[in-house]
């Protein structure tokens, strides 16, 4: 078979974008499958061939795509523009016509199957009171004006694929395939949940071996507690929330790391506010991801929304415990006070100060934790998601749109 898949671009410090890497690396090498990325930037993608399209199938060719510098709003419109143009074009050659178009989220207006990886109707719901001018300074409208026109257009276009029968849906959770019947009245989602590498990448022996030279490294003392969250969009992971819930454990040596892309700087005042000023680091993200996890002795996701959270998972199969919010679709997985802890009402920092204290004073709850959360991890396998995917684009097929 053989796949275009579209995709802005392509690396392994991104969760969506990483699930389509372990994806498409395993339909070329296990299902002899012929993979045609369309995107702007492509990054440790294992098979990436420069032969001709017209050898057989079993590899992954990259087909370039052009980039505008400028806002993210006009990035994604070019986007939108030109992977059309680019598709339509190879399109005409019946060696570059695929069997299916596979798109994570909304890349293209004619893809067969998507996974949905974020609806863009609730996570408006969410973010909407952030949104209004009158509660911002002027500096901030520009920046205020362009994420509203965003997200403006992303549920226009939500309204328009996600309602058409014909394409073939599929939702990393329960919690989005639920969205999508509530927003779109789609009953028909398939869920095809995110998944680890326990094998070669996280996993609790791995995690330890570099715990002591990792914490080391971060200048961390054994009496310290080193709390843990990745992602980008810190308000809409809970950062606010977690930096409160720190705040009414004053009297705890919790220290909190904190990885990804957003202005460290914005977060200065409430820093101040909350007298953590001292007790939190910010990283820019890392390949090294696994050296932070080792540093840490609990991971925290206070999602106010997040439609997987793939740290969350990797933080189990490390075997460190975690508290997730509810509102996560990864929470799907954790029992609470077996495998995880669940934060129930993640805008409230006093729920998740108890947690936090609960978990920090019991020694054997921690261990508890982990090793079960270790386990539940191992049985959500990337060959598994690789299969679910295969049977997903396989029916998409048989049913294209054109």
């Amino acid at each position: 078979m053989r796949v275009a898949v579209v995709s802005p671009f392509l690396d392994r410090r991104h969760g969506t974008e990483l699930c389509i890497i372990e994806q498409i690396e395993r339909l070329a090498s296990e299902q002899g499958w012929e993979i045609h990325l369309y995107s702007q930037r492509v990054e440790d993608v294992k098979g990436l061939s420069a032969h001709s399209a017209k050898d057989s199938g079993g590899r992954i060719l990259w087909h370039r795509v052009s980039d505008i510098p400028g806002p993210h709003l006009f990035k994604y419109l070019w986007w939108l523009l030109a992977n059309h143009l680019r598709r339509r074009r190879d399109f005409r050659n019946p060696d570059l016509r695929p069997d299916v178009t596979y798109s994570p989220g909304i890349n293209c207006f004619d893809a067969d199957a998507i996974v949905v990886h974020i609806v863009f109707h609730e996570f408006y719901q969410r973010v909407r009171p952030e949104l209004r001018l009158n509660r911002l300074p002027l500096p901030a409208w520009p920046r205020t004006i362009h994420r509203m026109l965003y997200y403006r257009l992303t549920m226009a276009l939500e309204r328009r694929i996600y309602r058409n029968p014909r394409v073939h849906l599929a939702a990393v959770s329960r919690m989005v395939a639920e969205q999508l019947r509530i927003h779109f009245d789609r009953a028909d989602v398939a869920i095809i949940p995110n998944a680890v590498d326990t094998t070669a990448r996280f996993n609790k022996a791995a995690r330890l071996s570099c715990r002591s030279s990792a914490r080391n490294s971060f200048g961390f003392s054994d009496s310290e507690f080193v709390l843990l969250l990745i992602g980008n969009d810190w308000k809409t992971k809970g950062l606010d929330q977690l930096l409160g819930a720190i705040q009414l454990n004053q009297d705890l040596p919790l220290r909190l790391l904190v990885l990804g892309r957003d202005n460290p700087a914005l977060y200065n005042p409430l820093l101040r506010k909350t007298g953590t000023l001292d007790r939190v680091r910010f990283l820019p993200p890392s390949s090294d991801v696994l050296s932070v996890y080792a540093c840490a002795d609990a991971y925290v996701g206070p999602s106010l929304e997040d439609a997987f959270g793939l740290p969350i998972l990797e933080a189990m199969a490390c075997g460190l415990p975690v508290i997730a919010s509810a509102r996560a679709g990864a929470s799907e997985i954790i029992e609470d006070g077996r495998t995880g802890l669940l934060l129930r009402q993640p805008e409230n920092p006093g729920e998740l100060a108890t947690l936090l204290r609960q978990l920090f004073q019991d020694k054997s709850l921690q261990q508890k934790l982990g090793e079960l959360a270790a386990r539940t991890a191992a049985n959500l396998t990337w060959d598994k998601n690789a299969a679910q995917t295969a049977s997903f684009l396989a029916a998409a097929s048989q049913n294209p749109r054109a």
